[in-house]
């Protein structure tokens, strides 16, 4: 069945999506900033799923970034269910790095993750603030398109939708200053978080509050098309796919 979730995309999309935001989340809220602030040295975090994806995220005083550099630490995960729920806070992840590591691990990764948790879930008593709204929603938004991107080309649902796309660009605009993108070639879509290049289509938002009141489905789509908060232009039908993608995406991240 097409809404079947398969657990080595969930996988990839906490991996690349949900801890993808970490570098934004670095710079956007100062409470985590402040957790990088007492390393003296990079460190670098590896994550390693058995069976499914391994990545790295390396953390220093002046933020987070995809990628090696530093010294090690670790977290083993047995397969991909068992990372999945580690995500999901159900079960715990198997450290590695010596006693480094584990003081890295307990001092910083872990209270950062929380951080980043209370943002792309944030409780009714966190959205007034209105600093705190607009953190959570720029997360919110990059942790969807980049998970776009990885259920585009690895879910079975999502590849059918990628292969009716043309070559091309599509952005998420949302006022004048935020704008992510999905480039596709081929039908595979990667994405883009700082885009240069011009779109062939492209979703734009009026403001944040719209667009997190249409990603967390408590305004409608619909409506605010009608009345010109949202609109669209381009190649209409890339805006369409993309559309039935982030539906799958919110499957995915249980949205």
């Amino acid at each position: 069945m097409l809404t079947d979730i398969d657990p080595r995309v969930t996988a990839r999309v906490n991996l690349e999506a949900v801890l993808g935001a970490l570098p934004l989340l670095a710079s956007l809220v100062p409470e985590a900033e402040k957790l990088l602030l007492p390393l003296a040295k990079p460190v670098t975090l590896r994550l390693v799923v058995r069976g499914g994806p391994r990545g790295s995220y390396t953390f220093d005083r002046n933020g987070i970034r995809p990628g090696t550099g530093g010294a090690t630490a670790g977290l083993v995960f047995t397969s991909c269910d068992h990372f999945n729920r580690v995500i999901a806070g159900t079960a715990q992840p198997v450290p590695f790095g010596g006693p480094t590591g584990l003081r890295f691990l307990t001092g910083v990764f872990t209270p950062i993750s929380q951080i980043l948790g209370r943002y792309l879930e944030p409780t009714a008593d966190d959205l007034p603030d209105p600093v705190f709204r607009a953190a959570s929603v720029r997360l919110t938004l990059r942790v969807a398109l980049a998970a776009v991107a990885v259920i585009g080309n690895e879910d079975r649902s999502g590849r059918v939708s990628a292969g009716q796309m043309r070559d091309g660009r599509v952005d998420l605009e949302v006022g004048d200053d935020l704008r992510h993108q999905v480039w596709v070639q081929d039908h595979r879509l990667t994405f883009v978080e700082n885009p240069t290049e011009p779109p062939q289509a492209a979703l734009r938002f009026s403001d944040l509050d719209l667009a997190g009141g249409v990603f967390s489905g408590t305004t409608s789509a619909i409506a605010a098309v009608s009345d010109g908060r949202m609109s669209m232009r381009g190649v209409i039908s890339m805006i369409d796919n993309l559309n039935r993608i982030l539906d799958r995406t919110g499957q995915y991240l249980g949205k």
